[in-house]
């Protein structure tokens, strides 16, 4: 190896010059053009490589300190990382945003051209992967040795399209030119096994004729606030172990020969494929297995390049379960440990329940993943031994305990028996974690009293909660640079390090300047968001309204529908009253349904009928505007949220976890309208019930309702706002060309209204009329605001990975000299 005397490298400067220069030599250097011949994405990778370059350092001494100080590292297993843009992430994180800006001035690039050609990496869809990506920036500002491990999605989940009022999706081609963040680290390639049989052999048994893929790591820096220090997130990318079939070419046959070469990259494709199939369901369970199978290989070469067993493996290894999608981590250690390393079942099993924790995001029966034993044991039979090995030692062990309660064996069992005999990943993570958090107070209640009730009288020391949080650097210093800036001339720019300190704005909420200059940062982003609508969907709006928000993942138990039974209401009741005082609404929509949930595809449609109708009345006067934004992204959310007035969170009572939307709003100084569900609870406990709009059931009285008989109908026939706008959607009101096309939302809300709009209607209605009772109130409107960003310390995720860290993982920040 060379001596550092011979190996020497020039460390960036980030003068404007310096950059200037880094810039001109990447363009000319590795993107191989110069001013004339340079294309806008040329700049972009110009700017993306001279930036990359100015995170290395820290990066490779965040790897190098891990591994001097024989640090205990956490690995966190997720499917989706929502990340968002990286290039201006990074340059905030590196302070020099003015300084590149300045010198693409110098050089004739427009900046905010260049960073609006980013696309967003395709890599998550909706807050478990937005969740994920804040984690992975939180660790590293805190400091923690750790590796987020995923699937370098080819594709995407998709890109949405609305035509005609409907989603259409197509594929994200975020990847078509290339990622100049990213790092190929063909030097770290493992083997994926897939299907084959067991066969006996010597008093065991050993996996043979299998299909082989080969997961290839690709590696990203996330930087830390500061540059504290620089987390990797490795994805792995599928490739076929052969390749091109020459014989089948030679023929002719051009589609056979690259067959087995198409079906082992199909791995790493797209994001969660449509599971209405077998092919569909059989791809997702693959794409599963591929990612952990590759991480936990990965995991243990690190751990023996630096020990010589795994007499440490639990000291060292914390591998965190980011819901069930990773489950398949818990068999394959077991396999890896059992049958490559040769341990007994004692010894890995109690290494397993000591290195594994595991975050559940769903109280819905529906939601909890399980795959059927055939398709499982087809796939994985390996793994699907173990499954059962490990449900019979769990079940020996339940037995001893509870000798005459047969029903608990059947409820707690791995396997679930009824019907079609399907695995219970839930209960698999459970069992395997030492830990199993909750994500908000009510969810972590909820979850050991119904779904995990069982567990939790047998291991009751096992559950907590950690509620979730939000990185403050992309979603205020960055998504809100008006707001930013105000806060910094009152309070310094410490809070982007610590959240706590936006505690001190309650001072000013009562000041008139203060106030003044809030809501003139607020018309800033509303005018941004407006121009952004003007150009697609291609609505005119009035910034002065209230922007009435609602963007998050399209599913009925976020309750979109509600909110659009309320539109009709105030839109019927504006043409009753036109003169009266009514506040002007601006009502904004966005997210994307999965391609196989025609309920939320249907409601994405009605909500684009019922704009056409409402946008096209002039009886209304401007009174109220409806848009759906389509292709939901964190690109638009940085500039939807920072532009909210109202934030819209009116999920059913108890079926949000946490939910993180509604954080990111009430940080840019929204006020929340929401029910008594998820993280809604503990904003209005740091923000003030008087500065929040509560509304509906509790998750209590949703559960006597369903208990006891609920009757939507009754509900219907006994309010007449809610009667007409439901009659008005039936008759077609908003469909003309196809009057029935709403008969399934109809007949869902009046013969089983499953997660109860009708019973919170009322409620909903009135509470919108006090939201615009304050509003016509400037000032008394800007004080909660100002008091609701005030509030948001508590929601900083770097708190929530402090807690990982010190209540769940064992792990430390790492110190640096």
């Amino acid at each position: 190896m060379p001596s550092t005397l011979v190996f020497q490298y020039d460390k960036p400067v980030n003068t404007v010059e310096a950059l200037r220069r880094a810039i001109s030599n990447r363009l000319v250097y590795q993107v191989g053009k110069d001013l004339r011949s340079a294309t806008q994405r040329d700049w972009l990778f110009a700017v993306f490589s001279a930036v990359r370059d100015r995170i290395m350092d820290s990066w490779r001494e965040s790897l190098a300190q891990a591994e001097d100080q024989d640090a205990k590292r956490v690995y966190y297993l997720s499917m989706e990382y929502l990340t968002g843009r990286a290039l201006t992430n990074a340059i905030l994180a590196v302070d020099i945003y003015e300084p590149v800006k300045q010198a693409c001035a110098l050089l004739g690039a427009d900046f905010d051209a260049l960073v609006d050609l980013e696309p967003d990496a395709g890599l998550g869809n909706g807050g478990l992967g937005r969740l994920a990506a804040c984690f992975l920036d939180s660790m590293a500002s805190v400091g923690l040795p750790g590796i987020g491990y995923g699937i370098r999605y080819e594709y995407g989940m998709f890109a949405q399209r609305i035509e005609h009022g409907q989603q259409v999706e197509e594929p994200d081609y975020w990847l078509v030119n290339g990622y100049p963040w990213e790092f190929m680290r063909p030097e770290f390639s493992y083997t994926v096994r897939f299907g084959g049989r067991l066969l006996p052999q010597n008093g065991q048994s050993e996996w043979v004729d299998t299909e082989d893929v080969i997961a290839t790591a690709y590696d990203s820096g996330v930087p830390g606030h500061a540059m504290r220090s620089v987390v990797t997130m490795r994805l792995w990318s599928a490739r076929a172990s052969g390749g091109v079939n020459l014989d089948a070419f030679n023929r002719g046959d051009y589609i056979q020969a690259v067959e087995a070469k198409n079906l082992s990259e199909n791995v790493s494709r797209v994001l969660y494929p449509d599971d209405r199939t077998e092919h569909g369901r059989e791809l997702r369970l693959r794409q599963e297995y591929f990612f952990v199978s590759a991480s936990l290989q990965d995991i243990l070469r690190r751990h023996l390049k630096t020990h010589s067993g795994f007499d440490q493996l639990a000291d060292k290894v914390a591998i965190h379960l980011n819901d069930t999608h990773p489950a398949l981590a818990v068999p394959e250690l077991m396999r890896l440990l059992l049958y490559v390393h040769h341990l007994d079942w004692d010894t890995a099993w109690g290494m397993c329940q000591r290195i594994f924790s595991y975050t559940n995001h769903t109280l819905m029966e529906e939601a909890l993943e399980t795959w059927s034993v055939e398709l499982l044991g087809r796939i994985l039979p390996r793994h699907m031994g173990l499954i059962y090995d490990i449900n019979a030692r769990f079940l020996a062990e339940v037995h001893d305990r509870f000798p005459s309660d047969n029903a608990l064996l059947r409820r707690i069992s791995l396997i679930e028996e009824r019907g079609v005999r399907r695995v219970r990943m839930a209960h698999l993570s459970v069992l395997a974690s030492h830990r199993v958090n909750g994500v908000s107070a009510l969810h972590s209640k909820l979850m050991v009293e119904t779904i995990f009730s069982d567990f939790a009288r047998m291991f009751p020391d096992r559950f907590c909660n950690k509620t979730n949080g939000i990185t403050p650097r992309r979603w205020l210093s960055l998504a809100n640079r008006p707001l930013s800036a105000l806060i910094d001339s009152r309070i310094g720019p410490d809070w982007r390090g610590d959240l706590d300190q936006l505690a001190q704005l309650r001072e000013f909420a009562d000041d008139p300047e203060f106030q003044n200059a809030f809501r003139l940062a607020k018309q800033q982003n509303k005018r941004r968001l407006a121009d952004l609508i003007a150009r697609s969907p291609g609505v005119i709006v009035d910034p002065e309204s209230l922007f009435d928000v609602q963007v998050k993942r399209m599913h009925e138990y976020k309750r979109q529908l509600l909110n659009v039974l309320h539109v009709i209401t105030r839109y019927h009741r504006i043409l009753a009253q036109p003169r009266a005082n009514w506040v002007p609404r601006t009502v904004i929509f966005a997210g994307k349904a999965a391609s196989a949930y025609y309920m939320a595809k249907l409601v994405i449609r009605l909500i684009n009928d019922v704009a056409r109708v409402i946008n096209n009345d002039a009886r209304i006067g401007g009174q109220l505007r409806v848009v759906f934004i389509p292709n939901y992204r964190v690109s638009l959310a940085e500039v939807i949220i920072p532009a909210a007035n109202l934030s819209e969170q009116i999920s059913t009572a108890g079926t949000e976890a946490s939910g993180t939307g509604n954080m990111k709003l009430a940080l840019n100084g929204a006020l929340t309208i929401g029910t008594w569900d998820g993280a809604n609870i503990e904003i209005a406990d740091n923000v003030g019930l008087d500065n929040i709009f509560i509304f509906g059931n509790r998750a209590e009285k949703v559960t006597e309702l369903r208990g006891y008989g609920y009757q939507p109908r009754a509900i219907y026939d006994g309010n007449f706002d809610l009667k007409y706008a439901i009659d008005r959607i039936a008759e077609g009101a908003f469909s003309p060309d196809e009057p029935d096309r709403y008969r399934d939302i109809v007949n869902s809300l009046l013969e089983s209204d499953h997660y109860q709009l009708l019973a919170d209607y009322a409620d909903y209605a009135a509470c919108q009329d006090k939201v615009d009772e304050l509003y016509r109130r400037p000032a008394a409107w800007t004080r909660s605001a100002i008091l609701n960003v005030a509030g948001m310390g508590a929601f900083s995720s770097d708190r929530t990975i402090r807690e990982y860290a010190s209540e769940i993982w064992g792990v430390q920040a790492l110190s640096f000299t």
